[in-house]
């Protein structure tokens, strides 16, 4: 290409003489054709890349793309997965521990062990393709685990609140409040004072003074209140479950049958009615119309080593007041 040749004519020499472009012109030009060759380069990278590329480069562009796309899925999938952990962290926090009555894990104690960079560094030796083989075997048993994870604390929850339900319907406590009372008599084979003979007490006696608060042992209904020869003023109360206690020789009942009381409500006070040799609370605990021994149903009010004092001292106490 012949490059463009100018001349000015000068009027003091009388002559046509050629010109030259300023150094700042001939920057522009070259910068110019520059430009145009990058242009022009570029335009035919663009299309050699992508219509005229090797079996190799589409083959790595096709992988490329879809490992891009398994990425997307399984980037998806984990965060869904770590926003239902996230949920079953708080189910345990706010109320699987707090109902136990436990300490929450600590955020320590659940991240321990992902501070440690070589479980890390271990990754990079691996191919996408390796790591998204792994990740995708990863996440799915993650998701496993959750979903057997949700199923057992749904089940969990479900056990829990029937026994929490029980447990309110379970005699635990003494029927007299502790320093109000003295162990009279246990259960089993006692001296009869009366016919001089040993005969069965199916209760405990409570000897305390008369008009001391007589509290239900468990959450139930009252179903019967009334005046028997033998027990006296009496009130039986039936807690579900198969269990009834009946509380016997008050001075007054403090309920009528078809009450609803919960644990620890006065249910009457300590009286000497009915055939009593003085005052006192005979007390029984019925489970399926058998009678079972009440201090095995003060668990709620003793601790082991009280409990084997108070059990020694039941069995020991023969004094039968009724």
């Amino acid at each position: 290409m012949a490059k463009n040749i100018y001349y000015q004519y000068n009027a003091e020499t009388d002559n046509f003489e050629r010109v030259y472009p300023s150094l700042r012109r001939r920057l522009l030009s070259g910068a110019k054709y520059l430009g145009v060759g990058f242009v022009i380069g570029m335009g035919l990278f663009l299309l050699v890349y992508y219509v005229f590329s090797s079996p190799d480069e589409k083959r790595l562009r096709e992988e490329n793309s879809r490992l891009k796309s398994q990425y997307q899925v399984l980037g998806k999938r984990l965060e869904n997965s770590l926003k239902v952990v996230a949920d079953l962290q708080e189910r345990d926090d706010n109320f699987y521990r707090v109902m136990l009555q436990m300490e929450p894990l600590s955020r320590s104690r659940r991240l321990a062990g992902l501070d440690k960079e070589k479980r890390y560094k271990e990754l990079d030796k691996l191919s996408d393709q390796q790591l998204v083989e792994r990740l995708t075997r990863n996440l799915d048993m993650l998701e496993r685990q959750i979903y057997a994870q949700i199923m057992s604390y749904d089940e969990l929850q479900e056990i829990v609140e029937e026994r929490r339900e029980k447990m309110a319907h379970l005699p635990s406590v003494t029927p007299i409040k502790k320093g109000l009372y003295t162990v009279a008599s246990g259960f089993g084979q006692r001296h009869d004072p009366d016919y001089g003979i040993n005969r069965f007490h199916d209760g405990m006696d409570f000897a305390a003074e008369e008009g001391t608060p007589v509290r239900a042992t468990a959450n139930g209904v009252v179903k019967f209140v009334g005046n028997r020869d033998r027990d006296g003023i009496c009130v039986k109360i039936d807690h579900g479950y198969n269990y009834m206690t009946v509380y016997s020789h008050l001075a007054e009942a403090g309920v009528e049958e078809g009450d609803e009381v919960a644990r620890g409500k006065t249910v009457g006070t300590v009286g000497n009615t009915g055939r009593s040799l003085e005052p006192h609370l005979h007390y029984e605990v019925i489970f399926k119309t058998k009678p079972q021994n009440p201090v095995d149903y003060f668990f709620m009010d003793l601790s082991p080593e009280q409990y084997e004092q108070f059990k020694q001292t039941a069995d020991n106490a023969g004094k039968l007041l009724d």
